[in-house]
């Protein structure tokens, strides 16, 4: 709790690259509105002969109200509220950056494993050539046991389930993004997919192929098995979606954004989950170290990439990104690596997330308008443009009154984010 609240502190007082533009104006601004109070004073004093008086106080009125707090104002008030409501909503932006990048994305990417999928695999099927199914089973855990990825973690707590006894194994090795090898009661056992069974001159028949390909196209991971290089069955792993996660890729589609899948399974398994989810674009067969090559590329091609990831090999591809949005359940390094962080395992909060940032940079520039507005209305009728047509004439206190009301339109607007509900979050509420 007390992270959440420093990071919320620390991104309430960073400045998004927006402030820029409000600094730089307000650095031109100041010498022009006091060249045009000098110059007035001399127009009425010495050319108009007006009194001393008059003079001075068309002087002090253009100061006044061309005083520029409101522009000083403009964008601190908003990202203060706005990430305030952020956390309110579940959604932690760690920096003004963030918000003003978010308005600009073009593109979403999405790891697979743990983000789009709950993370928790089931063993589906198991198929075994010369060998019982729950000794298969049994060789299979007894190497995945060494491992923490989520469907070596299926395939032990299948065996546990029935009540299968899993044995010590040596040697343990694992290939990234291929697969693990160990030795299990003096025999090597081989866990993983085509590319290392390929890669070790392990070959099988044409019948298990259809085997492996029809489990695929049912949008399973099939985890090849060899024992002492032979092929000896593929045990089947399903992960369901999340139950936001076609919600928010329809939310992100209808808003105009090229939506995008990476994951480290075959082909043919990619295509099936993301048909089931409606992505089109798919990167697939990525390593975990690969994917930060991916966004690259997409900031290459000139597009403005978020990534949403939740584990430890999405790190690289969230810093990568230009805005990396971490799942708050997934790991510590995923989560450092964000910049917006999902307190909540739901994708909507994805899309909660980027119209808050689009709705916070609308009110940021709101504000920037209503501040130059007041002053370029104002400073024509501080100066006396009405006075000689009309006898009026502005008077300090107005100005300082007029000047307060910029200010306070400017907060009053920023303060209008505390009741700003997300289009996707009222979607939710309603069902």
């Amino acid at each position: 709790m007390s992270r959440i609240i420093r990071l919320v502190e620390e991104a309430q007082g960073s400045r998004p690259p927006v402030q820029r533009i409000a600094d730089r104006a307000v650095s031109y601004f100041i010498p022009v509105v006091l060249a045009i109070a000098i110059l007035c004073f001399i127009f009425w004093y010495f050319i108009s002969g007006e009194t001393l008086l008059f003079a001075l106080t068309t002087l002090i009125t253009i100061l006044v109200v061309a005083c520029p707090c409101a522009l000083g104002l403009a964008t601190p008030t908003a990202v203060t509220v706005g990430i305030g409501r952020g956390a309110e909503l579940g959604v932690l932006i760690k920096n003004g950056e963030a918000l003003e990048i978010s308005e600009k994305l073009t593109t979403i990417v999405f790891d697979k494993t743990g983000t789009l999928t709950q993370g928790k695999p089931d063993v589906t099927d198991i198929i075994s050539i010369g060998i019982d199914d729950k000794e298969l089973l049994r060789m299979a855990a007894s190497v995945e046991a060494n491992s923490q990825h989520p469907l070596a973690e299926a395939v032990v707590l299948k065996a546990e389930e029935m009540g299968i006894e899993i044995e010590q194994s040596k040697d343990f090795d694992t290939f990234q993004g291929k697969g693990v090898v160990a030795k299990v009661e003096g025999k090597e056992v081989l866990v993983g997919n085509r590319a290392l069974v390929s890669e070790r001159n392990i070959s099988y028949s044409e019948d298990f192929e259809k085997e492996i390909l029809r489990l695929e196209d049912e949008g399973k991971t099939a985890i090849l098995i060899a024992i002492d290089g032979e092929i000896c069955g593929t045990i089947a792993i399903a992960d369901k979606l999340k139950e936001w996660t076609k919600d928010a890729i329809k939310e992100f589609k209808k808003m105009k954004y090229d939506v995008i899948m990476i994951t480290g399974d075959n082909a043919r398994t990619a295509d099936r989950v993301a048909e089931q989810i409606g992505i089109e674009n798919v990167f697939s067969e990525v390593l975990p170290q690969d994917k930060a090559g991916v966004v690259k590329e997409l900031q290459e091609s000139g597009k403005v990439v978020a990534f949403v990831g939740d584990g430890i090999n999405d790190a690289p591809a969230l810093a990568q990104a230009d805005v990396g949005i971490a799942i708050g359940s997934g790991t510590d390094v995923a989560i450092e690596s964000g910049e917006i962080v999902l307190m909540k395992d739901d994708l909507m909060d994805c899309v909660c997330a980027v119209q808050l940032s689009k709705k916070v940079m609308l009110r940021i520039k709101q504000n920037i308008f209503w501040a130059f507005a007041y002053n370029m209305a104002l400073i024509p009728v501080a100066a006396g443009v009405l006075y000689p047509f009309f006898g009026i004439t502005f008077r300090p206190e107005l100005a300082g009154l007029a000047m307060a009301m910029s200010s306070v339109t400017v907060v009053a607007l920023s303060l209008m984010l505390k009741k700003y509900v997300p289009p996707a979050k009222k979607r939710i509420e309603t069902r």
